[in-house]
This record gives C-alpha cells, structure tokens and sequence, in this order.
C-alpha cells in the first residue's frame, strides 16, 4: 500500500475526529434566563456589569427600556450577539467574559477596570457562565 493509499484511508477518520471535537452552541434561552441577569446584579462594593457595559466600553450591553428592569427579546438577542464574541465555546478558562472579572489568583486577568467580582471558580455567578460557555441547554431544551 502506497503512502498515499495510507494517508487517503485516515482523511475520514481525521474529519470525523474533528466534527465530533466541534465546540458546543452557546444556547441563547439559557443566555437570556440564566447568563443575562448576572449583568444586572449588584455587588457589595462593585457597580452592576450593566453599569459600565452599556456605555463606553468595547463589551457593550444593550441600554434598558425606560422603566423596565430587564430587557426584552430583541435587546436579548443583541447581547447574546455581543457577548458570544467574549467566548470560547467549551472553554470557560479561554473566555475573556469569565477571565477578565476573575482574580489572578484564581487564573483570572490581571486588570478589570469594574474590579474583580469573583475570587474564585466556584462562585455561583462564575458556574453559571462556565455552563453556558459548556453548552447548557435552558431547562426543556434538547
């Protein structure tokens, strides 16, 4: 068997290896339910991420409605939009979204200007972002 023969039998193997390694899809009702109302959460001695992230920034979260205090589907769909871009799909630790707010010390980046709003990995609000980086479905999804 020549070496081509050889390499021509592995090609379908190789692109099978890699479909099944493809990253997860980022679900959007588990972004909109879950991932999103950790934006407007108010931390003791932290501003809400939705504070600075609405204006100013290259993360831009889409301003409320006046009145409102969450926001609605098209406004979802165009933070999913934006914040998609901060991650990698499968890989929470890769994400800039759950790196840039996390501490150094728990393998976070070393500056956010809005501070560090988690210590640690197993902070509930980081869990939950690392879920849905992971490919969590919303509840009743395939």
């Amino acid at each position: 068997m020549t070496l081509t023969r050889v390499a021509a039998a592995f090609v379908p193997l190789a692109v099978a290896g890699a479909l099944g390694a493809q990253a997860p899809s980022l679900d959007f009702e588990f972004f909109r339910t879950r991932v999103q109302p950790i934006f407007l959460l108010k931390r003791p001695g932290h501003a809400r991420c939705y504070v600075c992230h609405s204006t100013g920034t290259t993360f831009r979260l889409e301003r409320l409605s006046p009145g409102a205090t969450s926001w609605n589907d098209e406004q979802s769909r165009r933070n999913f939009d934006s914040v998609r871009r901060l991650v990698v799909p499968g890989d929470p630790m890769a994400s800039r979204l759950l790196t840039h707010p996390l501490t150094p010390e728990a393998g976070g980046d070393p500056f956010h200007s809005g501070g560090k709003h988690w210590d640690s990995e197993d902070d509930p609000e980081w869990q939950t972002l690392a879920e849905w980086v992971r490919g969590k479905k919303a509840a009743g999804q395939p």
